[in-house]
Formats: C-alpha cells, structure tokens, sequence
C-alpha cells in the first residue's frame, strides 16, 4: 500500500508544474512575421557568428605573433593573418550598413 501511496505523491509532484503553468480561457499567441524582421532576427545572428570569428581570427593572429620569436617568415605570416582579419572586419560592416540602408527604406 505504501509503494501506491508513494507512487501517487511521485506522479502528483511530476504534474504539479503542468497544472500550475495550465492557461485558463485567452487565445493562443499570435506570430507575426514581416520580411523586415526576419532580415533583423537574420542580420543579429550573423552579427553574432561575425564577432564570434572575428575574435578568433584576431587571437589567432596574435598566437602567431607571440610564437613567431623573431623568424621572419613567422612574422609575416602572422601580419598577414591580421591585416585578413582587419579586411573581414571592414567587409561585415560594409555588408551590416547596407543590410541596415535596405531595411531602414522598406
């Protein structure tokens, strides 16, 4: 009779989250898409993976620096490294600002 007992608590305690949380009467939420905030939710996260890389890239550069210890060829792989990183840059923020000019005329 315990393990019952037990069993019952188990599964009230299970359901109580789902019971509290229930919604009573209103209407389900609505989802409202435009094109333009698809493009916004689409340019934020690129932004995001953008940054993320970026820092990478700049990290990495400096990694090369550090481990270069005078070899000239090193040193110049590592200047590369960077002024790639700085060309990527200048591209997504070019690329961004005309996402934005696009989105702020429609």
């Amino acid at each position: 009779m315990t393990k019952i007992k037990l069993a019952l608590i188990s599964s009230a305690l299970t359901l109580l989250p789902v019971v509290t949380l229930a919604q009573v009467g209103g209407s389900p939420p609505s989802i409202t898409l435009s094109l333009v905030g698809l493009g916004q939710k689409i340019a934020n996260t690129a932004w995001i993976v953008f940054t993320i890389i970026a820092v990478v890239m700049f990290v990495a550069a400096g990694v090369l620096f550090i481990t270069a210890q005078g070899d000239a060829e090193k040193v110049k792989t590592a200047r590369n490294a960077f002024i790639w990183g700085v060309v990527g840059v200048l591209v997504a923020i070019i690329a961004f600002t005309i996402i934005t000019i696009v989105s702020s005329v429609l």
